[in-house]
């Protein structure tokens, strides 16, 4: 059984830094997608940032230049998200998604339990 496990996050004052971290756990061949979403009090869930296999990167525009991205391929698959100059409206519910191959032909998505971040004035 394949299960993500999230670090990080809390209470911050807005221009300062976080660091969320989120681990796969279980058996698995291969993680194609690692994202972080996010969900504000009323708001819809929305996708922060993503990274493929291969690297590459993608940012919701709300948060280019001040978050990164990162992943780690090794066996205990990991996905890094940096924060950098936090603003209040960064403040949210931070979850992170995992494309993973496991038994099957076809990928299935795995989330984390979910992370606050508060981002005060």
């Amino acid at each position: 059984q394949v299960q993500l496990v999230e670090s990080g996050g809390g209470l911050v004052q807005a221009g300062g830094s976080l660091r969320l971290s989120c681990a796969a756990s279980g058996s698995f061949k291969s993680i194609a997608n690692m994202a972080w979403y996010r969900q504000a009090p009323g708001k819809q869930r929305e996708l922060v940032a993503v990274i493929s296999a291969e690297g590459n990167t993608h940012y919701a525009d709300s948060v280019k230049d001040r978050f990164t991205i990162s992943r780690d391929n090794s066996k205990n698959a990991m996905c890094v998200l940096q924060m950098n100059s936090l603003k209040p409206e960064d403040t949210g519910v931070y979850s992170c998604n995992f494309r993973i191959y496991a038994d099957g032909f076809y990928p299935i998505d795995y989330w984390g339990q979910g992370t606050q971040v508060t981002v005060s004035s």
